[in-house]
């Protein structure tokens, strides 16, 4: 993905070759290109109302208005303008003495499946001579549903699996379980006897970044070892961290959490790491699982 930027050190990149950078100031004289400021851009879509902005930069400011047109690339796009995706306008404007403006584009979050892979191209239309053969005049917008973040959806009857079954819960292939907000702590919830009757634990969702839904899981108890190991050791407890080697995340939009988790038995020794999946079901999903004798 190449980037384009605007600034002293690019006009300093792109005068190299002819007078170079004067020592405390340097104005662009260079041919006047005009080009998208990326060549991908991926939009997390949560709503159909936010618009995003596709920068488009001009290497010289004009002294009057530039007018461009936008227009959709069909053959490069599987997003359907109008159902998937819409433009704010099909024109963008530099301003006089400005060198960026914006493409706006908003998803339309109803018709975006979680799973979909949908993407369209533009094209700026301008004049052959402010073309940057370095850059081009298209770019890729990637749309990727991301829902709304909602602690709520991630209460109620869920389903455990696990790896760490394969190893000390061999007669165990699922566990129903349930979950609830923890009220004493932010974005928290508590999954109730999440192994082991009597031994719950607490997951914390971090919400301020839409590309990377993680969860975190502070130090806690996680079991006792005599029901884990058939004997006592140590301080008789089962200690829960967070590996640094990976991340743990979660769906919002498939509620679901998939963590990793390294347990040991302080003064004793590490257990392992495992990956955990929860899944939160409905009531009669869970309901059926009972009958079931789970």
């Amino acid at each position: 993905m190449k980037k384009l930027f605007i600034g002293i050190a690019a006009a300093c990149a792109l005068m190299i070759s002819a007078t170079g950078c004067e020592e405390e100031r340097t104005t662009y004289s260079g041919p006047n290109y005009i080009a998208f400021s990326d060549t991908l851009y991926e939009l997390p879509v949560q709503n159909s109302e936010d618009y995003y902005d596709i920068p488009v930069v001009a290497t010289q400011t004009s002294d009057q208005d530039r007018t461009l047109a936008v227009e959709i690339i069909d053959k490069s796009s599987n997003a359907i303008e109008g159902k998937h995706y819409a433009l704010e306008s099909n024109t963008i404007t530099i301003k006089a003495g400005e060198r960026v403006a914006n493409v706006r584009v908003r998803g339309i979050y109803e018709n975006i499946g979680v799973s979909d892979s949908l993407g369209f191209a533009l094209r700026l239309v301008t004049p052959e001579d402010t073309h940057w053969s370095l850059y081009g005049i298209d770019a890729k917008v990637v749309l990727i549903k991301r829902c709304p973040f909602d602690i709520n959806e991630f209460t109620g009857y869920c389903v455990l699996t696990s790896t760490y079954f394969y190893s000390y819960m061999t007669s165990t292939d699922l566990r129903l379980i349930q979950s609830e907000v923890d009220p004493d702590n932010e974005n928290t919830i508590i999954l109730k006897n999440y192994f082991y009757d009597g031994y719950d634990v607490k997951v914390k969702f971090t919400t301020d970044d839409l590309w990377n839904p993680l969860i975190e899981t502070e130090d806690q108890v996680f079991g006792p070892t005599d029901e884990a190991f058939g004997t006592i050791y140590g301080n008789g407890k089962i200690m829960m961290s967070q590996p640094s080697s990976v991340y743990s995340y979660y769906s919002s939009c498939e509620h679901f959490i998939l963590q990793y988790m390294t347990l040991r038995v302080d003064n004793v020794g590490t257990v392992g790491t495992f990956v955990n999946a929860v899944e939160w079901i409905s009531d009669d999903e869970a309901e059926k699982l009972k009958r079931e004798g789970y």
